[in-house]
């Protein structure tokens, strides 16, 4: 299984597509104009990154995103309701 560090050690390969802009924005009412950067400043400093499967999970202050381990593409970022950082 793949380390945490090799996510964060190529944080720069992290993009996301179109979709994956407007799915962010709206799942955590974002206003910001570059959601990719936004997304890696929360990523670089998070509480518990791990693999499972095909995809990364990211879970920093009350976020989890979701990551394809392959591709590095942002696939969603939903906020956790009541803190509650474990995978359901």
């Amino acid at each position: 299984m793949e380390k945490e560090s090799n996510l964060i050690d190529n944080i720069k390969e992290i993009h996301t597509t179109e979709l994956g802009i407007f799915r962010i924005k709206r799942n955590l009412n974002l206003e910001t104009k570059d959601v990719v950067k936004w997304c890696k400043n929360k990523i670089a400093s998070a509480n518990k990154i791990y693999r499972k499967g095909k995809n990364w999970y990211i879970i920093t202050e009350n976020i989890k995103f979701t990551i394809n381990a392959k591709s590095k593409t942002i696939i969603t970022a939903h906020r956790i309701k009541n803190n509650f950082l474990e995978d359901k």
